[in-house]
């Protein structure tokens, strides 16, 4: 009997020619739209909560923080669980684990009380990323592979923008309990639609190693020279990212702009870029190569970044589109080298990436607070920095193996 591990070439995989690939691809956006926009909602609106909380920027910001670390709890056990036991089933069940917290949070009385229901809910929210990579990579033929993570990326940037437009919004003209209780209403629909549109799992064979062993060839990936730089850029893009848009709303909220919410909620609109960039980005690697494509877009990240330091909304909002451009093909870049890289357990390596990703995002929301406490936006914007030695690292490892 073939492992999961050697099957790959044998593989009936779905092509854009058949009609189940656009279905798989739908239902993954439909799930990845719900996922992403559970777990940046409320970035939009921390004020608020700092305000209604009375607790400090860098405590609201654990909000998304403490999401993210039991995220990255779960994408440890779900990438695991994956590749033991299939990827279709843990992402339906992990999905609707992820939907009870959202309708809690619309009762909960304090902020205690919503940062363990956030808790709860980035656990479950893992299961998608944890599976959905390695699923594309197992049910889909192999020149449609990239194609199809390059619209689930794009589809994590709707997500994202989704959730911090929509409850950003509505809270405003409204209160942010009305606005979860709609994300909710509005989930469930896309929960029906994943579950009808999902086709079952064809090439998926399950592991048939010792936990343990399982286990050990999971992490065996860190020791990889070519995907520790994956790992790191995973890390530093995120954080980098995570800290511009965690802190952007107190800073367009203070002088000299002074917006209100609703005002500031149009500048996620600029994820629609991302929503583009990433599939065209994908079909032009297929002829330049994923190394100058992501050099190009790492470039545009920086100018992006250097244009929210301008005090102008107008040149602030351009950049940040710049910057969601150049971020979100530089990502889909990384997660398909991760997985063409990776010869086995798959899952897990593609877990382990965004288990990199996370803590980005984890530091991104906390640790970047005390650059923001000291230095205000500049100090956020030094992040940047870091993602140079990741560049040059990555164009002589995996960039140049891919």
């Amino acid at each position: 009997m073939p492992s999961q591990r050697t099957f790959a070439n044998e593989k009936q995989g779905y092509s854009t020619n058949d009609k189940a690939f656009w279905q798989a691809l739908i239902a993954l956006t439909v799930a990845s739209i719900m996922t992403f926009s559970n777990i940046y909602m409320i970035q939009p609106i921390l004020p608020l909560f700092s305000r209604q909380f009375d607790v400090s920027p860098t405590a609201s910001s654990l909000l998304v923080s403490l999401t993210i670390l039991s995220l990255i709890i779960g994408l440890l056990f779900f990438g695991l669980i994956s590749d033991r036991w299939g990827r279709g089933w843990l992402m339906k069940a992990t999905i609707l684990g992820s939907m009870l917290p959202l309708l809690a949070m619309i009762f909960a009385q304090s902020f205690s009380q919503l940062l363990v229901l956030r808790f709860i809910q980035g656990f479950f929210v893992a299961g998608l990323p944890a599976a959905a990579i390695a699923y594309i990579g197992e049910e889909f033929e192999e020149r449609s592979v990239r194609i199809g993570i390059a619209f689930y990326i794009a589809s994590n940037a709707v997500g994202g923008m989704f959730g911090r437009v929509f409850v950003g919004y509505l809270t405003d003209v409204t209160s942010w309990q009305t606005a979860l209780g709609l994300l909710f209403g509005i989930e469930v629909i896309f929960f029906v639609a994943f579950m009808s549109l999902l086709p079952k799992s064809r090439n998926f064979v399950t592991s048939e190693l010792p936990i343990k062993e399982d286990l050990t060839m999971m992490f065996i990936h860190l020791k990889n020279k070519n995907l520790i730089p994956a790992f790191y850029m995973g890390v530093v893009i995120q954080l980098i990212f995570t800290g511009i848009w965690t802190y952007l709303p107190f800073y367009l909220n203070g002088e000299p702009f002074t917006l209100t919410i609703g005002s500031i909620t149009l500048a996620y609109f600029a994820y629609g870029l991302g929503m583009l960039s990433s599939p065209i980005a994908s079909k032009l690697s297929l002829s330049f190569g994923i190394d100058k494509i992501v050099t190009i877009n790492v470039c545009l990240m920086f100018i992006g970044l250097m244009m929210t330091a301008v005090p102008s909304v107008t040149v602030i909002y351009l950049g940040l589109g710049i910057l969601c451009l150049g971020f979100f093909v530089v990502h889909s870049m990384i997660a398909s080298c991760v997985n063409q890289q990776a010869r086995h357990h798959k899952g897990g390596a593609s877990s382990l990436y965004l288990v990199s990703y996370y803590i980005g995002v984890a530091g991104g929301g906390t640790l970047t607070g005390f650059l923001w406490d000291f230095l205000g936006w500049y100090g956020v914007l030094i992040l940047s920095l870091l993602i140079i030695p990741g560049l040059i690292w990555g164009k002589s490892t995996y960039l140049k193996a891919s």
